[in-house]
């Protein structure tokens, strides 16, 4: 095997910056200030020393349960480097998640920000877990180490454990939008491979960009936005430690002044509500990127009016770590998802697998180089969901007249009403568009005959009151924009909509409440 053969994802992405002669340049502005490239090369370099003189060794998992900063970036490449495998973790989930998570991945450590510490020491507590804990803070609690004092006393220059293309590199977990999180595995070449194909081959980063997500870097998308797209291209990173707040973005758009931000379509909704949105000339913003959920037709024509700045919206998953269907900027057609990433392959098909005729509504799966491996533990939703080189989304699209993708709602959640299929997102769509809806989410329920008829859970706007007279305005409102049988047969009001820490809508709740609502009438 000659060295050409090995490959480890944390020194390629470092070792571009330097080879560029971009070490003293800013790349990351966390809430502590500016670092310099070779400040997180150092870092890495004795974060991976330290781990494995914790004595963690190659192909050992260490959770990382910690907020945006340049502690985040330190950690996990720092693992990469020494070979031990790191998994981030959502910092808003429960106790119960987080023990979940410590039985199911088997890991040896964890680093943790302080704020996030109570929770997992009860979570460990309550499953018996005793691993070694590292603290993310400035002071040290209960004898644990503090990540700033094994910096401190580690050698500055480290071994760089000899990967493999293929090796494990990464777990994600997911969201759990739909239930408990499962982690995909993923391999070393793919954060290069996603920064080359959607970050340099669509958004055009370069040296120049400055970047700042909205998605944390425990997720897929923020992983990309805020670690391995500004690494392999030069641009400099933007990171908040805090929640994604529309006052902290517009304040951070202000002030940091980035030219792509990367959102939800639940926080572009939220923005547009402020009266402090930056304006044109008032940011310096050259582009936007969605993902997530589908970004509604009204709310990127909203944004590019009061902004001047367009957002592409881009479908990704976990299990394929980034985006990899998108509009093109300066040709975005809002309501649709654009064509496949280059580098990606895509296909509808239906029940059977078989490929569906242009204009049918078929499953979305994604055949590309940046595919997990597998999920961990999961040995029959892997078999289910990779299937030879493609990866089944769950998702539902259709391919319009110009060749591009619309969605039409998860595999679950496409309804059958009186025999026909239904999208719900067409009729949330409708009912958004409504002056006094703020956001909507439509599922099956089913009537006192047991047929499935469309239910909207609706948020209205502030100062609107939500009464019997607007349920049936609301209703006549869809039955005259679409067809009879797609209307919601009821409205129910709600103060907000379940949410996973993304912004996604967690649907399974709703059907949930749909379905206790229906036990009770029967």
């Amino acid at each position: 095997m000659t060295q050409s053969e090995f490959y480890n994802a944390a020194d390629d992405l470092l070792q571009r910056n330097i080879d560029a002669g971009r070490g003293d340049k800013v790349t990351i502005v966390d809430d502590d200030g500016g670092h310099t490239h070779n400040e997180l090369v150092d870092r890495v370099h004795r974060c991976a020393n330290a781990l494995r003189e914790f004595g963690l060794g190659p192909g050992q998992r260490i959770l990382l349960c910690l907020f945006d900063s340049i502690d985040f970036h330190t950690s996990f490449l720092g693992a990469i480097k020494a070979g031990v495998v790191p998994v981030p973790l959502n910092t808003l989930w429960t106790s119960s998640d987080y023990a979940h998570v410590l039985v199911d991945s088997g890991a040896a450590a964890v680093i943790v920000s302080e704020a996030r510490l109570p929770v997992l020491l009860d979570a460990a507590q309550s499953v018996g877990w005793n691993g070694r804990v590292i603290l993310s803070a400035s002071r040290r609690q209960n004898n644990h180490a503090l990540l700033t004092q094994l910096l401190g006393s580690a050698a500055p220059r480290a071994e760089t454990f000899q990967s493999h293309p293929d090796d494990v590199c990464f777990w994600l977990y997911s969201s759990g939008s739909t239930g408990k999180p499962k982690a995909a595995v993923h391999r070393q070449t793919s954060m290069a491979m996603t920064a080359r194909l959607f970050g340099q081959g669509v958004l055009s980063l370069n040296e120049n960009d400055v970047t700042y997500s909205a998605a944390k870097l425990f997720f897929a998308y923020g992983l990309g936005n805020s670690l391995s797209f500004p690494l392999y291209t030069g641009a400099t990173v933007v990171l908040h430690g805090g929640r994604t707040l529309p006052p902290v973005v517009n304040a951070i758009l202000r002030e940091k002044r980035p030219t792509l931000f990367c959102g939800v379509p639940t926080l572009y909704s939220s923005l547009l509500a402020t009266a402090d949105l930056p304006k044109a000339g008032e940011h310096n913003l050259r582009l936007c990127i969605s993902a997530g959920e589908p970004l509604p037709e009204h709310v990127g024509q909203a944004w590019q009016e009061r902004t001047g700045v367009e957002i592409v919206d881009a479908p990704g998953s976990t299990e394929m770590l980034h985006c990899f269907v998108s509009n093109r900027p300066g040709a975005v057609r809002y309501g649709t998802s654009g064509q496949p990433v280059p580098g990606y392959k895509v296909k509808l098909v239906d029940d059977g697998g078989s490929e569906v005729h242009a204009g049918e509504i078929g499953e979305l799966w994604v055949s590309g180089p940046t595919s997990c491996a597998y999920y961990w533990n999961h040995p029959e939703k892997s078999q289910s969901t990779f299937v030879g080189e493609w990866t089944r989304t769950g998702d539902k699209y259709r391919q319009d007249s110009l060749g591009d993708l619309v969605f039409c709602g998860r595999g679950d959640d496409m309804l059958k009403v009186g025999g026909i299929w239904v999208s719900p997102l067409e009729v949330e769509s409708v009912l958004v568009s409504h002056e006094a809806v703020l956001e909507a989410v439509v599922v099956g329920s089913s009537d006192e005959n047991g047929l499935v008829k469309p239910r909207a859970f609706v948020v209205v706007k502030a100062g609107i009151l939500p009464n019997d007279e607007l349920k049936q305005k609301l209703k006549d409102f869809v039955k005259d924009k679409l067809a009879p049988y797609k209307y919601p047969r009821w409205v129910q009001f709600v103060p907000e909509l379940p949410k996973t820490a993304t912004g996604k809508v967690q649907r399974f709740r709703l059907r949930q409440l749909a379905r206790d609502d229906s036990s009770e009438r029967a």
